[in-house]
């Protein structure tokens, strides 16, 4: 991921990084940037978050 001047993923990458996230574990892209912008970009956490997220819905 590319990052920016102050090491954040930007904001393209997050999109892309949201969407995915969203095709693979079946959670919507506001969940899944909101989860970007708690967790950061590290993707097995994001997948375990996103995973406990969707079985709370």
């Amino acid at each position: 991921m590319k990052k920016d001047g102050d090491g954040r993923v930007d904001k393209d990458n997050q999109q892309l990084l949201a969407r995915r996230l969203s095709e693979e574990v079946g959670i919507s892209e506001p969940d899944a940037r909101g989860l970007i912008r708690l967790i950061g970009t590290d993707w097995n956490s994001l997948l375990r978050e996103a995973r406990f997220l969707k079985e709370r819905h």
